[in-house]
């Protein structure tokens, strides 16, 4: 008995230290993300001296409108309206890799911050599982603007280069804030692979991608669907 106390006095402790830990950044900028350590220690296993990482923050007010709806258009268009999860979206990859076809992901942007920030690579369940513990509590403790803001800025867009404020003033010689509609779906256009995509020198590939991105923020209404998100939030926070 007194060690399943004491059991349950650990499980506790450590959920209200990750429910605590959660709630502080939706104010504190975080300093890193689990993601930039193990790519860290990656290299340095691999011996590669040279590796860097560069990442600056910046506030969502300083990152051009256009990178906000590429990244949406191009991972999550359900983003201001759904939960954390995009279950059409997870029904689909279930039934695409059942077939046999090529494995798909089906990760809303909430997912991708959660496993960008706490978590370690791979697909094991109960990696999914601990995924989907930290979607609902940034959805629960964040507002919209906080998710994608905190996304913009650890999303990975080459090798060492994470968030948009260093990832455009290495490719295009430009802070975040001056990025064109080109620009920012280029940069969308490498987010499902950053380290095989590469937006200095894009493939035929890749540009079909950003042209698919394109036409896609062109759909959505382009900087206009950030009302949508606006709308979305005032929506969530009268219900709360």
């Amino acid at each position: 008995m007194r060690a399943l106390r004491w059991l349950m006095k650990l499980v506790l402790c450590v959920l209200l230290f990750v429910v605590g830990l959660v709630l502080l950044l939706r104010w504190v900028h975080p300093p890193t993300s689990a993601f930039m350590i193990e790519a860290r220690i990656d290299a340095w296993r691999a011996g590669d001296r040279a590796y860097r990482t560069h990442y600056e923050w910046v506030d969502l007010e300083a990152i051009s409108p256009h990178a906000a709806v590429a990244v949406i258009a191009s991972e999550d268009q359900l983003f201001p309206f759904h939960t954390g999860f995009d279950f059409r979206s997870i029904r689909e990859a279930v039934r695409r890799n059942a077939a046999g076809h090529r494995v798909h992901g089906a990760s809303t942007i909430s997912q991708q911050v959660a496993k960008n920030l706490f978590l370690w690579s791979g697909r094991s369940y109960l990696r999914k599982g601990v995924e989907a513990a930290f979607t609902l509590l940034i959805e629960i403790l964040w507002p919209k603007e906080r998710i994608l803001e905190v996304y913009l800025n650890t999303a990975q867009f080459g090798p060492g280069y994470y968030g948009l404020e260093a990832a455009s003033r290495h490719f295009f010689a430009r802070p975040a804030s001056k990025l064109n509609r080109e620009q920012a779906a280029l940069l969308a256009a490498v987010l499902p692979s950053p380290t095989r995509l590469h937006a200095e020198a894009p493939s035929a590939y890749l540009q079909s991608r950003r042209d698919w991105i394109l036409s896609q923020m062109s759909s959505l209404g382009g900087v206009r669907y950030l009302d949508a998100l606006d709308a979305a939030q005032a929506n969530n926070d009268q219900k709360r």
